[in-house]
């Protein structure tokens, strides 16, 4: 449509066919397909249940039938909808080793005493089969926080809503 073309966006191949056929507006066919896209892309990633899907599309206000056809488009299509989902997420490095080393400056040419730590790392990490490292460093007490938010990260993921989010990303 003229309108989506000045924001921006160009309607779907098809939508303006579709609205002549249906007399309605391409805006309202483009967002009704993006509102199906959005409800069945999320379901799929949640991997929610039957009764939670049809719980979530009655609210809508359709008739029993398009809910019927809605739940069986669902149920249809997730397996193949998470394929598509997994294939297209990003592929993030995984640990593999870590070394470390603590300097300690004691002295400088303008400063005779003066204490002055930092700890180097060494993170290698793996990515589709190949080894990279990245050399981080740091001083104690950052160190110090950064450990401290893990452990709280780790913590939190010990919770049953963080349980229950994780077991349904799989």
């Amino acid at each position: 449509s003229e309108e989506g073309t000045k924001r921006g966006r160009r309607p779907r191949p098809g939508a303006e066919k579709a609205g002549r056929k249906l007399n309605t507006g391409v805006d309202t066919i483009q967002h009704g397909v993006e509102g199906l896209m959005y409800l069945l892309t999320e379901s799929s990633k949640l991997m929610i249940s039957e009764i939670d899907f049809q719980d979530s599309i009655r609210v809508l206000g359709f008739s029993e039938e398009l809910n019927k056809l809605l739940l069986q488009l669902y149920l249809d299509n997730r397996k193949e909808i998470r394929s598509i989902l997994s294939e297209l997420a990003p592929k993030l490095p995984s640990y593999h080793s870590l070394e470390w080393r603590l300097d300690v400056q004691l002295a400088s040419r303008s400063l005779r005493q003066q204490i002055k730590p930092a700890v180097t790392m060494k993170l290698h990490l793996n990515q589709n089969e190949d080894q990279t490292a990245q050399v981080l460093q740091t001083d104690p007490s950052t160190l110090v926080h950064l450990i401290q938010q893990l452990e709280q990260a780790l913590g939190e993921m010990k919770t049953n809503h963080c349980r229950r989010i994780a077991r349904n990303m799989k």
